[in-house]
């Protein structure tokens, strides 16, 4: 079993105060997790920890029964039956494909017949069959990911961790890599706990997703939980684009945003009268011509940007609030056209006005 249980978790630099905070974590065997967030959120130290580089000021980490990591020692990295790999591939370029990768296995002194065998049958695993006698210069950056991920998978771990490994490959490469590391996660059953800021690579491989930020961990679910069900502002804000809405609470389930009233299954346990705010995504607000009826938000197209797939408007309310919506690219609307808008409360999320935001909670 390849459970990582962290409890308590804290590590400080000195001078720079503490980089990580009493996390605790639960990662269930053969899943993939990701630890999300924005630079010096933890996540890197976190992911460090777990391999053994750094030794915790308090809490632990436990493998199955194991405790490898706490304050009191750390098992050392290659004690702890996992494999990393690195955001800069870190592959050898005086060594071909081949030697790259059996190198792990001559450490642990792997009979040579053994030895091509299991280099070969991870090769396969990761698409570079035949590519075996190249250099790292004669391959793409995809193939000298695929390669440091092989060399990582050959030694069997049971645990694989990965620090930003796509970072430095361009877009489409990116999403290729993407869809083949999931691929790779589910035929292996290896338990992968990767690191990123990205949130689209987050939500696209992830079982569930650590969201991190100020040393802290911030809500900890599945893709759909922290998209759609975020726990506070910071991770509401964090996950793609999000309007922060002014309103008020009128009791029970009923919010009102520019005197307009609706039902939001988020709004209990607020005070009547309370300022809030509504995290509303750009695709859960609707636009159409139709005038006011006293169900509908009325405001007026200020920006317009075609992005293929879809256009975004940048919609500016009576209250003067500014709403960015998403719509077909069939469905098109003017700069300076009049419009209704109808906000989808049951899928906006809805926090008190005095919530800490990203740019002020730390």
């Amino acid at each position: 079993m390849a459970r990582i249980l962290i409890s308590g978790l804290t590590k400080s630099y000195t001078g720079n105060g503490a980089a990580l905070s009493a996390l605790d974590l639960d990662i269930k065997d053969n899943q993939f997790v990701t630890l999300l967030g924005p630079s010096g959120c933890g996540k890197t130290t976190t992911l460090r920890l777990i391999a053994g580089y750094m030794t915790p000021d308090a809490g632990t980490i436990r493998v199955g029964d194991r405790v490898i990591s706490s304050a009191e020692g750390v098992a050392p990295p290659d004690k702890r039956g996992m494999g990393m790999v690195f955001q800069n591939y870190a592959v050898w370029p005086h060594k071909t494909v081949y030697e790259n990768v059996v190198f792990g296995l001559k450490l642990r002194r792997i009979p040579s017949e053994e030895a091509r065998r299991r280099v070969l049958e991870t090769l396969a695993l990761v698409n570079l069959t035949g590519l075996e006698n190249r250099f790292p210069a004669e391959l793409s950056g995809g193939q000298q990911q695929r390669v440091a991920l092989a060399r990582s998978l050959v030694v069997e771990p049971e645990i694989l961790l990965l620090d930003e490994p796509l970072s430095n490959l361009d877009a489409k490469l990116r999403e290729r890599m993407r869809l083949e590391l999931k691929q790779l996660q589910r035929r292996t059953g290896i338990t992968f706990v990767y690191v990123t800021h990205d949130q689209a690579e987050a939500l696209a491989l992830s079982d569930q997703i650590a969201v991190m930020h100020g040393g802290k961990l911030q809500q900890y679910g599945t893709p759909d939980d922290v998209y759609r069900r975020p726990a506070n502002k910071i991770v509401a804000d964090f996950m793609g684009i999000v309007n922060f809405v002014p309103g008020i609470a009128r009791g029970g389930e009923t919010i009102e945003i520019d005197g307009v009233e609706m039902r939001s299954p988020h709004a209990g346990g607020l005070v009547p009268g309370e300022p809030i705010d509504v995290a509303v995504r750009p695709e859960n607000v609707r636009l159409s011509r139709d005038g006011a009826d006293g169900k509908r938000l009325t405001g007026t197209i200020t920006e317009k940007t075609y992005l293929g797939n879809l256009i975004e408007y940048w919609v500016q309310l009576a209250s003067g609030a500014v709403l960015r919506a998403q719509t077909h690219p069939l469905e098109q609307f003017d700069p300076g056209e009049a419009v209704g808008l109808v906000i989808d409360a049951q899928e906006s999320s809805v926090f008190p006005r005095g919530e800490a935001s990203p740019s002020t909670k730390h």
